[in-house]
């Protein structure tokens, strides 16, 4: 393998920070994390960008510091696309089975793939994934790999994700004139589940929310595939937001203050702790009770599960998550999240950290590296020649998708 093959590049350009993970891959065909750089997020909010300069230099920043510990120079990227324009749906797709001894061929597989997403999407719309969830021969279902098998009828459920034209193309600018190039995207809820959540969950039925700075990202898998995905709109910064609003402080200040005593469960709070608070207009620092934080946090916690809540009993799976919901992303690491989840859901809660890398995966060992680690990843599992990724087109995101299936394929 060419030195430059050995490494895959992550980008998480998100609204709170940008991180960028080197991963290595050895001859072994494990992953290591041997570079990785985080810089203040300016420019992006919600997954879009606002300021094109600022995003420039944040991108940059954070590229040249995993450069520098990794000890090579980056060229292109995977880039985690993410914010309330990414939106999914389930489609099928029904063909006849060519072929005088009706046996299922890759080709008929890629024809019924092709019919799946043969669906009319609003103008300023592209498909970003399509990831196929299960196959039925002659009404046969629950099939992984049809290849091979006889029938003389197709289908195909396929989990269509879809996302606004402009959108990308501005994020993707942005990479560009940072000096790198854009390898391929894919969407933050399917790189951070790539990261946290194991197989035996994603067969059994479990709910993924990733909550960053300007979203909460919600995933939903069974029978090991994606069925659903959602976005909420409410993230970290309005956590933070609340807390300069209600003690009166600067947002720089609250921020720092939600990081070091934020808890989201005011009966963790002891009623004697106390906490001091930066005030507004060079006034002295105030101190108060920690536990008037809490209860401005908890509000706000309540308001964004119920959010979720919501959005899985819309798509009807709230009795499908067998293997609870796990919690990751920057939001995440607050005191008190997975004890008031589970007062809401009243289902198994869990931290969701990085797993199944090497290397640096101590220093990684965080729900903040969750996307970034699980871009990586995913590109490393899925990986496909330089040529079928120039176009970055959708079907070069499901061939990824279907080697998984079947080695074999293409």
């Amino acid at each position: 393998m060419a030195r430059r093959e050995r490494y895959v590049v992550g980008l998480d350009v998100g609204t709170s920070a940008v991180v960028c993970i080197v991963g290595e891959t050895p001859d072994d065909g494990s992953l290591d994390v041997v570079g990785i750089g985080v810089a203040e997020s300016r420019g992006i909010k919600r997954g879009v960008v606002v300021n094109l300069e600022g995003a420039v230099d944040s991108i940059k920043k954070a590229i040249e510091e995993a450069e520098l510990m990794a000890g090579i120079e980056v060229d292109s990227v995977h880039l985690a696309l993410s914010g309330p324009h990414v939106k999914g749906f389930n489609s099928r797709g029904v063909i006849a089975v060519a072929g005088k001894n009706r046996e299922i061929t890759r080709d008929d597989v890629r024809r019924a793939i092709d019919a799946a997403k043969a669906v009319a999407l609003p103008t300023g719309r592209e498909i970003l994934h399509v990831l196929p969830q299960d196959f039925v021969v002659d009404e046969q279902d629950g099939i992984g790999a049809p290849v091979g098998m006889t029938g003389a009828r197709l289908e195909v459920n396929v989990h269509v994700i879809t996302g606004s034209v402009s959108s990308t193309q501005n994020i993707v600018a942005c990479v560009n004139r940072a000096g790198v190039a854009v390898a391929d995207t894919v969407i933050e809820q399917l790189a951070a589940a790539e990261a946290v959540l194991t197989p035996d969950e994603k067969e059994l039925g479990v709910a993924m929310v990733d909550i960053g700075g300007g979203t909460a990202d919600l995933a939903i898998f069974e029978r090991g595939s994606l069925w659903h995905t959602g976005v909420v709109a409410i993230g970290g910064d309005h956590f933070t937001n609340d807390i300069a609003v209600g003690l009166r402080t600067p947002i720089p200040d609250a921020e720092k203050v939600k990081r070091k005593n934020g808890c989201a469960l005011s009966s963790m709070v002891d009623e004697d702790e106390t906490i001091e608070v930066a005030s507004v207009g060079g006034r002295k620092p105030r101190v108060m009770a920690r536990r008037i934080l809490s209860e401005i946090l908890q509000p706000r916690a309540e308001e964004t599960f119920h959010l979720v809540w919501d959005e899985i009993r819309r798509a009807g799976y709230e009795k499908s998550l067998n293997s609870g919901i796990v919690l990751t992303g920057g939001g995440a690491i607050l005191e008190g999240m997975p004890e008031i989840a589970e007062q809401i859901f009243d289902l198994p809660i869990r931290r969701g950290s990085p797993v199944g890398v090497g290397g640096l995966a101590d220093h990684v060992n965080s729900p903040v590296f969750a996307t970034a680690v699980g871009v990586v990843l995913y590109a490393h599992h899925n990986r496909v020649p330089e040529a079928s990724r120039a176009g970055a087109g959708a079907f070069s995101r499901v061939a990824g998708r279907l080697r998984g299936i079947f080695k074999e394929f293409f």
